[in-house]
């Protein structure tokens, strides 16, 4: 059994003793924390909460009990039932609603579940937002309506809306996408996007789509992490159908990833990248990546004559740089593109049809789209530690170590190179440090992780 707090949301096992796992006493009880944050942080005497869910085994269970809450607390809940998560962030600004509750746990394997915050604009709440709606659970600072007050359900499928938002985006031409001819493959592991992406390609012309794993049972077919690792069968199902290219979703729809015609891997660190080379060359602008995601991005920005900048991991710490530098795209290295000109959330739609205009405009194929791109290997590694040890100690260490190269310390500690980085930065969880560096070859990446490794157990 397993239940994390943070500031995102809780997310947690299904089942087990109560604060053991997202137990449904569990889900009752931070839910109605944040329905008292909500009334905090809204002049309506009426709140309005939307509330989503991806398709996992236990979403049905925990939708029950977050409405029921929700009406229980006097709040009235626009319902909208199996939804990606890009899809619940705009409902909230659609309906003008006071917040959101997306029931998912993202890649996270089946016996998962979550709730995740939005405010009023349809984003995640930051820290300070998310730490007062942990404290009002856990001190029980909430009271329920009473009877006449009691909140009311509506239920609305906001799918096709999001499809129409997107198609209406000035920078997807869906005429230059059906002209292509495109043969399109994709793998929505089983969940909402197999709802959600076929009707999307539909809608922009697609008139071949090799549907995988697209019956939203929860049923992961694979383990739902969109990495190579994970999509052998998948990469073979789209070489053996001569598709043009392949797309692949996690379970709540915010990550997307590329496949190859030949079936090699795009690479989920260059979906952004690629994306983002498209809108550039439209609408030049700044962007924003987190510290853990690749250089290529900074390498697209720069080409273009633009400015990148990076951000703390985490999404609200994305969009919170993007706003602060004007930017006109942005995201995460794991496949989130986040694309203000729709709204400030990482959006698997909206990256599909972007990348789908931009294929069809360049007259190439999805593989040798990538070779355009510089080639980067990122090695992703960790270092267990003991609870005692000081991790904020050990890395202001490592920042003086390096004192002479390139530093960004806004999270954790990040060293730039020539050719490579590496960034470390505590984990908020467990006690370990994670160590992602990235150099031109897999070879360079792991010497580098390795040396650093070896560089803090030195210091240990």
């Amino acid at each position: 059994m397993a239940l994390i707090k943070s500031i995102s949301g809780i997310r947690g096992t299904i089942g087990g003793k109560p604060g053991e796992g997202l137990s449904p006493i569990d889900v009752v009880k931070f839910t109605a924390g944040y329905a008292a944050w909500a009334k905090q942080n809204s002049a309506n005497d009426k709140l309005k909460i939307v509330v989503g869910r991806d398709a996992r085994i236990s979403g049905e269970m925990v939708s029950s009990l977050v409405i029921a809450t929700l009406v229980g607390m006097g709040c009235d809940v626009t319902n909208i039932g199996l939804a990606t998560t890009p899809t619940t962030e705009i409902a909230v600004t659609e309906e003008n609603a006071d917040g959101g509750l997306i029931l998912t746990a993202s890649h996270n394997p089946k016996q998962w579940n979550a709730l995740k915050l939005l405010n009023s604009k349809g984003e995640f709440l930051n820290a300070q937002e998310g730490a007062l709606v942990l404290d009002l659970a856990e001190s029980g600072n909430f009271t329920f309506a009473e009877v006449d007050d009691l909140g009311t359900v509506v239920k609305k499928d906001y799918t096709a809306i999001h499809i129409q938002k997107v198609l209406d985006l000035k920078l997807v031409d869906k005429a230059a996408i059906e002209a292509a001819g495109f043969s399109v493959a994709i793998d929505a592991v089983n969940s909402v996007g197999g709802i959600a992406m076929p009707k999307l390609l539909n809608a922009l012309g697609v008139k071949n789509i090799i549907e995988i794993n697209c019956e939203p049972t929860g049923h992961f077919a694979h383990t739902p992490e969109p990495l190579p690792e994970n999509l052998v069968e998948t990469s073979e199902i789209i070489k053996k159908n001569n598709v043009d290219v392949g797309f692949v979703v996690d379970p709540d729809v915010d990550r997307l990833v590329f496949i190859n015609e030949d079936g090699s891997m795009f690479s989920e660190e260059y979906t952004l990248a690629a994306v983002s080379d498209y809108v550039l060359g439209q609408t030049p602008g700044n962007t924003v990546s987190n510290l853990s995601s690749s250089r290529v991005l900074r390498d697209v920005t720069e080409k273009h004559g633009q400015k990148y900048n990076a951000a703390a991991v985490g999404e609200v710490n994305v969009v919170a740089k993007m706003k602060e530098t004007n930017a006109v795209i942005g995201g995460e290295g794991n496949g989130g593109v986040i694309y203000p000109a729709s709204h400030y959330g990482r959006d698997a739609l909206v990256g599909t049809a972007l990348f789908l205009t931009f294929l069809a405009k360049s007259g190439k194929k999805c593989s040798e789209l990538r070779k355009t791109y510089p080639d980067y290997f990122m090695s992703k590694n960790k270092i267990q530690l003991t609870p005692e040890i000081n991790v904020d100690g050990l890395l202001l260490q490592m920042k003086e170590k390096y004192a002479n190269e390139q530093v960004n310390d806004i999270d954790g500690v990040k060293i730039d190179f020539a050719d490579s980085w590496v960034h470390l930065r505590k984990s908020n969880t467990e006690p370990i440090i994670r160590i992602y560096s990235e150099a031109k070859s897999p070879e360079a990446a792991n010497q580098l992780a390795l040396r650093i490794i070896d560089e803090i157990k030195g210091l240990l």
